[in-house]
């Protein structure tokens, strides 16, 4: 039986927006460092070929997710006995920036540059995936029940806003074309960040973190927390012994231990899509980080939309359908995304050689960005929707630990599709070959949550 919840009034406006601004805080590293600045960058330039570089990041995002899948509900136990959630933000903001900060050490040609950047990749995640267990574990009392949705997509909306503008000034003003040494704006880049060593691609580490410091704050100043309820040392054992009664309760709920898993597995595809996308780009249509960029900018604009229009689906017809819906998109655009590459669309139909410089002038590159426009749109509603039905699945009390049992269902194999995708692209030489595997999770998470019953 789900639990229903007594009415409650929601919180005052600074209250709700404090709390969204948590997304718009963190998504540079999910944007800047992860998939369109970074990620590529360390693809192209850092590992000794793109190929190797996406078996080396999928490896690295693999170990990032079996420590988070570990630790999440242990946190979110503890966290649910001690009551407030605020501080366990504030201890995992420092290693979100420490590990954003490293990445400025990564030179390209450094004999130390890829352990350091792999590193501090992964310190970094663990810190924005564990802050953000904790922030999702505050929604409950922030609106009621039935505004869930809305509040859940417009976080993601704001989110995706975020994105995009940091990702505007990264790339219109740090990194450059290392041909040309000049921006996407054409300037040359801010701060004198030498183009020849890359340096406006490794300041997107340092500008992530910095992003985040500033933003992060009207969440500690306006949204009120929880009161504590017990101290930290007396709440270990019993957090643990919750933990355990609350892996018995989810085993005994059938629908949201269907859930879990599908989350779990969708969620492993999704995880292997943000971490290759850009990587993908760079190697299989040869795009530089100024094209990654627009193509960046241009999903972070669908993604804002498909946010906002997906939290208002969430709230009408149901969180479970809107994921539904996403993952088919997300199935059917990366099909088609796979069967592009310099020369070729849907995999038998041979196109003309690009000729000239002129951006997205070929018709795969066309194809690509229209298909990746829509799996933008799709990604954001997947997420919110997500986060809204575990909400709705979770009885009153335990939202902190069921949102541990969901970071640890979205990790704990989190490392198979990046692990797949870098296994199979090492085995064929063949970045599509590795891609191809994250259509496998997206099917079966959306098999599996067709037996969720969502009431």
């Amino acid at each position: 039986m789900l639990q229903t919840d007594v009415a409650r009034p929601a919180a005052d406006r600074k209250a709700i927006y404090g709390w969204l601004f948590f997304d718009w805080a963190t998504q540079p590293v999910h944007t800047l460092v992860t998939t369109f600045v970074f990620g590529p960058y360390f693809a192209s330039a850092v590992a000794s070929n793109p190929a190797e570089g996406q078996a080396l990041w999928g490896y690295a995002t693999a170990a990032a997710g079996l420590m988070i899948a570990i630790l999440a509900p242990v946190l979110g136990a503890i966290a649910d006995r001690t009551g407030a959630r605020k501080p366990w933000i504030a201890a995992f903001s420092l290693p979100l920036v420490v590990g954003c900060l490293m990445l400025w050490w990564t030179a390209p040609g450094s004999s130390h540059a890829v352990v350091v950047a792999l590193i501090g990749f992964v310190i970094a995640t663990l810190g924005v995936e564990f802050a953000t267990v904790f922030n999702n574990a505050m929604m409950p009392d922030l609106v009621p029940r039935e505004r869930l949705g809305r509040l859940s997509g417009s976080g993601w909306a704001l989110g995706y806003a975020g994105g995009l503008l940091s990702l505007v000034v990264a790339l219109g003003l740090m990194a450059s074309d290392p041909h040309t040494g000049r921006t996407l704006l054409g300037l040359e880049p801010i701060f004198g960040l030498d183009p020849a060593t890359r340096a406006g691609d490794r300041a997107s580490g340092p500008f992530s973190a910095l992003w985040y410091a500033v933003f992060v704050l009207p969440l500690f100043l306006f949204t009120p927390d929880v009161p504590r309820r017990a101290p930290l040392a007396g709440s270990v054992r019993a957090g643990l012994a919750s933990l355990k009664a609350t892996f018995a309760s989810a085993r005994a709920r059938r629908p949201m231990l269907l859930f879990l898993i599908a989350n779990m597995v969708y969620k492993d595809g999704l995880v292997a899509l943000f971490a290759f996308g850009g990587i993908y780009a760079a190697g299989v249509l040869g795009w530089s980080s100024i094209e990654i960029g627009i193509f960046g900018i241009f999903l972070t604009i669908t993604g804002t939309l498909g946010a906002v229009l997906g939290g208002r689906f969430d709230d009408v017809f149901g969180p479970k359908a809107v994921i539904s819906a996403a993952l088919l998109i997300l199935i059917f655009c990366g099909i088609g995304l796979v069967s592009v590459d310099r020369d070729t669309i849907l995999f038998v139909i041979d196109t003309a050689p690009k000729t000239g410089t002129a951006l997205f002038s070929s018709p795969p590159e066309i194809a690509f960005l229209a298909l990746g426009g829509l799996l933008g749109a799709a990604a954001g509603p997947l997420q919110a929707a997500s986060r809204t039905l575990l909400v709705h699945l979770a009885p009153r009390g335990e939202v902190t630990q069921y949102f541990g049992l969901f970071a640890l269902s979205g990790k704990i194999t989190s490392f198979l599709a990046p692990l797949g995708v870098g296994l199979v692209t090492a085995a064929t030489a063949s970045q599509a070959a590795g891609i191809s595997v994250i259509l496998a999770f997206f099917t079966a998470g959306l098999v599996l949550l067709a037996r969720v019953e969502d009431r």
